[in-house]
C-alpha cells in the first residue's frame, strides 16, 4: 500500500499500544492458540500467539520491533494462507483503508478458523463526540465520510458480529485520530498529526484555519471554559468499536 509508505515513517514514535486497549482486544480473541494480524503495520496489539502478521507497505514492516511476529507483505484482499490457517484473525484500525472491502473481509473468514476481531470506529457518533472534527477540522470528518465503514455493514459482511464499545482512555498512548481528546495541545504538533491518516490524508493546508482557532482557543482559555466536563473524566467514548465474529 503506497499511502502507507508515505503516512507511515512516524508511526514508531506516536502509535504505541496503549495496554487497556490492548487488554480488551486480547479479551475478544479469547482462547485462540494463535492468531494472524492483517493490516499489522508496525505491530501494535499483538497477542504472544501471533503466527504471522500481514502488511502491505515495507515502511511500517520496517519499523516492527525486533522479535515480533514473522511478517509478509502483501494485502487484505489476497492472503498468502491456505484456509482455516489460524484459530483467530485480527484486522485493527485497517479496514478503511482496503480497496475493496468485501474481498478481505471474505478473504479473513476464509483463514480464520473461529475468530475474527476488527477494530473499527462509528462514524456518526464519532462526528457528534469528538470536538476537534465537530469544531475545529470539520474537513477531516468530511474526508472520513468518504471511508469510514458503517459497523453494521461490517457485521453483515462477517455473517453477524457483535459489538463493543472501546473507551478511549484521557491519557492513551496509542496516538490515533480521538486519542488525546483530553490533550488538546497535541494536535498543534506536526509530528502527531502525521501519525493520524484522516489528518495527514486531508492535507495541512486544509486543516490551518481551524488549526489556527484550536491554537487561539487554547491561548486564551475558550477551549477549556468550552470544554471543562471533559477534564473530570478519565474515558470517553467517541465511537471507537471493536466488532467480533465467531464462524
Amino acid at each position: 500500500m503506497a499511502l502507507y509508505d508515505t503516512l507511515g515513517t512516524t508511526y514508531g514514535r506516536t502509535r504505541q499500544p496503549d495496554p487497556r486497549i490492548a487488554a480488551q482486544i486480547h479479551a475478544a480473541l479469547g482462547n485462540a492458540a494463535d492468531v494472524i494480524n492483517v493490516g499489522a503495520g508496525t505491530g501494535s496489539y499483538e497477542p504472544p500467539q501471533t503466527t504471522l502478521a500481514v502488511e502491505p507497505s515495507q515502511i511500517m514492516l520496517a519499523q516492527r520491533p525486533p522479535r515480533s511476529a514473522p511478517a509478509v507483505r502483501a494485502a487484505a484482499e489476497q492472503l498468502p494462507l491456505c484456509d482455516n490457517a489460524a484459530d483467530a484473525v485480527m484486522a485493527l484500525l485497517t479496514v478503511h483503508h482496503w480497496s475493496d472491502l468485501a474481498a478481505g473481509i471474505a478473504e479473513l473468514r476464509r483463514v480464520a478458523r473461529r475468530r475474527i476481531v476488527i477494530l473499527t470506529w462509528d462514524q456518526q457518533i464519532f462526528r457528534e463526540q469528538f470536538w476537534l472534527v465537530r469544531e475545529y477540522l470539520p474537513q477531516a470528518a468530511a474526508f472520513d465520510d468518504s471511508r469510514a465503514i458503517p459497523t453494521d455493514r461490517l457485521a453483515t459482511l462477517l455473517g453477524g458480529a457483535r459489538q463493543e464499545p472501546v473507551h478511549v482512555p484521557h491519557d492513551c498512548t496509542d496516538g490515533f485520530g480521538a486519542a488525546y481528546w483530553r490533550r488538546p495541545h497535541a494536535y498543534l504538533d506536526p509530528q502527531v498529526r502525521a501519525g493520524i491518516s484522516m489528518l495527514a490524508q486531508t492535507g495541512e493546508d486544509v486543516l490551518a484555519p481551524g488549526l489556527a482557532t484550536l491554537a487561539d482557543d487554547l491561548a486564551t482559555g475558550r477551549w477549556h471554559d468550552r470544554h471543562a466536563d471533559l477534564t473530570a473524566r478519565d474515558t470517553l467514548d467517541v465511537g471507537y468499536r471493536v466488532l467480533v465474529s465467531d464462524s
